[in-house]
């Protein structure tokens, strides 16, 4: 049901709201962590390779997914926060309206240019018709992977995490299954994997736009309003087009770095693959706490309530500290039998690889963390160009030092070592910005 966040004890509304939100990105990311488990155990080494390979050109597409919720997300959610139901309506059908037709553009452009990305990022020879496969048949699939990602921003902007959470939870333990069947039964191979994941994410698609516009339906409106309005699309786009460019040029860098480490040879990418997935398990949830503070901060700041702010951020912290702890100290000491999750046997030298990229990651996710909750309110409060730069900031020093550090370890695992001085240099600028933005001025509590 829907939520207002602009009420009640804010470590206890963010603990309500978010949870059910981490429950979510959880499931949302055994789509993939499935795809490589039964891809590693069930057909081989390169059959990961391939799949992982095939994951950062994704990461492309999924950055326009990520720019269309948070767009719609914040704008929507400052509109409720402000009891402005009508134009929360509009927005939410102008945003559906320009999804459709950013979906059919990115589908057609992204199986134009498929091969081409896969030679740019220097496939090997034995991974690449796996590669592509996987690739080609994700791209049919994005119309479920946009408008899924727009109904579960609606419903966060109207305080609602746990009906996400429940389609979630349904379609990503079938893809399990599913994947299963199509590879050990059918003897489907990559594409097994790929297509599976296709009629899994369709029909938690199709569940949560059905819901959206149900729920909608229930919320009074004393006045007409336009299905689609130039206006609200520029307001969604002032907050969409940063998210995006944001997200994207991370994928670049991440197309960039996975271009070095296919310098490096089969092994160390199917050993990245593994332990890159676990990582991005653990950055892809507390993403998601923040992109929670970002609807808190937005209905609060429709509501006029900037003082719960400060409040919410300091919860917010705390809240991803309490998880950040065991995370680390389960990544660094568990490693290997971690990794072995996705290895089909020992896994020889790709298995030293994905266990030394976490041992070296997971103790700077204690700054990751603190980035990602600042990260939240510049973003809920719209601070887009502050976003960006820190972002950016860490995007850019990742890049670079995992291109110096590479040749001065002679290895791999110079690449690994850039993660942490990244996230410390974005982490900061967020950090600096958030302390003066004006939620910090004092205010008198409502």
């Amino acid at each position: 049901m829907n939520k207002d966040l602009t009420v009640g004890e804010p470590g206890a509304v963010l603990r309500r709201f978010c949870l059910p939100l981490l429950g979510s990105v959880l499931f949302q990311q055994l789509y993939n962590v499935a795809d490589r488990f039964v891809a590693g155990k069930f057909i081989g080494e390169d059959a990961l390779a391939a799949v992982g390979n095939s994951y950062e050109i994704t990461l492309i597409f999924l950055a326009f997914a990520f720019g269309c919720n948070v767009g719609c997300s914040v704008t929507v959610a400052q509109f409720f926060g402000g009891k402005r139901l009508s134009e929360m309506k509009s927005a939410v059908s102008t945003a559906m309206i320009a999804t459709g037709a950013l979906c059919v553009v990115l589908m057609a452009a992204g199986l134009a240019t498929a091969g081409g990305l896969l030679t740019l990022i220097r496939t090997p020879e034995n991974i690449f018709a796996d590669s592509r496969l996987y690739l080609n048949i994700y791209l049919y699939g994005l119309p479920f992977l946009f408008f899924y990602n727009v109904s579960t921003g609606i419903f966060s902007a109207l305080g609602d995490s746990r009906t996400p959470f429940l389609f979630l939870a349904a379609s990503s333990t079938a893809n399990i299954a599913v994947d299963i069947l199509f590879v050990t039964a059918f003897h489907m191979g990559v594409s097994g994997v790929a297509w599976a994941t296709f009629l899994c994410q369709g029909v938690s698609c199709l569940l949560a736009v059905t819901v959206v516009f149900r729920r909608l339906k229930t919320i009074p409106t004393e006045d007409k309003y336009p299905a689609f309005s130039a206006h609200l699309l520029g307001r969604i786009a002032q907050i969409a087009i940063p998210s995006t460019l944001q997200q994207s040029f991370i994928s670049v860098g991440n197309i960039l770095i996975q271009s070095m480490i296919n310098g490096f040879g089969s092994a160390t990418v199917a050993g990245y693959a593994a332990a890159i997935k676990l990582n991005n398990l653990v950055v892809t949830s507390f993403t998601t706490l923040g992109n929670g503070i970002s609807n808190y901060t937005a209905q609060n700041l429709g509501a006029a309530r900037p003082d719960r702010i400060r409040q919410g951020f300091a919860a917010g912290l705390k809240m991803m500290w309490l998880l950040c702890v065991p995370m680390s100290l389960l990544y660094f000491f568990a490693g290997r039998p971690l990794v072995g999750l996705f290895m089909n046997g020992g896994g020889g030298d790709a298995m030293a690889v994905g266990v030394l990229f976490l041992r070296i990651v997971a103790p700077a996710y204690f700054v990751m963390t603190a980035k990602l909750c600042a990260d939240g309110v510049l973003r809920g409060a719209g601070a887009m160009g502050k976003f960006m730069t820190a972002t950016f900031c860490d995007l850019i020093l990742r890049v670079v030092l995992a291109a110096v550090f590479s040749r001065a370890f002679g290895s791999s695992t110079g690449i690994w070592a850039a993660w942490p001085f990244g996230w410390t240099a974005g982490g900061v600028l967020s950090l600096i910005f958030y302390f003066t933005g004006p939620w910090r001025k004092p205010r008198e509590t409502r």
